[in-house]
């Protein structure tokens, strides 16, 4: 009776495992016909994704044209907004959905923007700024070249 109580404890421990493997690492995810893995996202997912990653775009413009101006107050202040604080309204469900690599790109990214504002404030030179933005932006690079986003609704 032993035995049989622990080979179902096992055998439940083992689903779970899969479970916590597929939704934490791999996500909901398929080879898109264009060689990228294709997120599959409800409708609602995927336009939150995609306004989170123009929020990054506005974000490095903000950024590039206060480093023109010297403006490192608005430097700072344009970066941070793109930063980790902008990351908390990603639903649970979502992130779920998504593979560890692009959880990983995006958690990089919003700290990269952090440090950005951090720096313009504490170091103030715009041309640091410039070239952390440079770095920052080979995750964007990364993460359109490895992901496209398919609504499934």
């Amino acid at each position: 009776m032993c035995k049989l109580c622990w080979t179902i404890l096992l055998l439940l421990l083992l689903a779970i495992a899969a479970a916590v493997y597929k939704f934490a690492f791999i996500g909901s995810v398929e080879q898109a016909p264009d060689g990228r893995m294709a997120l599959q996202l409800t409708t609602e997912e995927r336009n939150l994704v995609l306004t989170e990653m123009r929020a990054f775009v506005v974000a490095v413009q903000g950024v590039l044209a206060a480093t023109n101006e010297e403006d490192m107050a608005a430097t700072a202040a344009a970066a941070r907004k793109a930063g980790m604080a902008a990351q908390g309204q990603v639903p649970p469900g979502l992130v779920a959905k998504l593979p560890m690599e692009f959880k990983k790109l995006g958690f990089d990214t919003h700290t990269k923007f952090d440090q950005l504002a951090l720096d313009a404030e504490q170091l103030g030179d715009p041309q640091h700024a410039r070239e952390q933005l440079a770095t920052l932006m080979t995750n964007c690079i990364a993460c359109h070249a490895t992901y496209s986003l398919v609504a499934t609704d």
